[in-house]
């Protein structure tokens, strides 16, 4: 696997605190590292686009933050997907998992969520679920189940910095 095998950019709107960024992910193995250098810290809408290159569906995607980040979860705030209709937060903020849904080969998901960045370059990552085709609906289920709540085991991860133009 070679990171240019995973191709993302990003746009900063820091009028309205919004960074969106789009992509393709065509791996299976790995957990991906995301850096993005923002124009400032603090709170921004994260809306994210990536296209499913690989042979799998997903049938949830997590995201782990950094130590200086948190996920935001109050009443105002949005988190949520196009693919996903459900998601769970750990109490601590700092996991966030999308699932009951699906992505197939081919497809993009959307997810939304805000960051509070305590640092310029806050750095994320994330890990995909498919379920083993070996495995029976009540096995995958079971599965899916260990991993909302005890978060994803962490495979090799490729580390991947997302360029982001400033706008606003």
């Amino acid at each position: 696997m070679r990171a240019r095998d995973i191709q993302m950019a990003g746009v900063a709107d820091v009028r309205r605190r919004v960074l969106m960024i789009s992509g393709a992910i065509d791996t299976t193995e790995h957990d991906i590292s995301v850096s993005v250098n923002l124009p400032e810290p603090g709170r921004w809408q994260v809306i994210k686009s990536e296209t499913n290159l690989t042979d799998k569906t997903w049938v949830a995607m997590q995201v782990v933050t950094d130590e200086d980040s948190t996920f935001v979860n109050d009443a105002d705030t949005l988190v949520l997907s196009r693919q996903f209709s459900k998601s769970f937060m750990t109490p601590d903020q700092r996991r966030l998992t999308f699932y009951d849904g699906e992505v197939r080969p081919g497809e993009a998901v959307l997810k939304v969520y805000s960051l509070d960045a305590g640092g310029r370059k806050p750095t994320y990552s994330y890990s995909r679920y498919s379920p083993i085709a070996t495995d029976t609906a009540e096995q995958s289920r079971q599965t899916l189940d260990e991993l909302i709540g005890n978060g994803m085991k962490q495979r090799p991860v490729i580390e991947l910095i997302v360029p982001v133009t400033v706008i606003g």
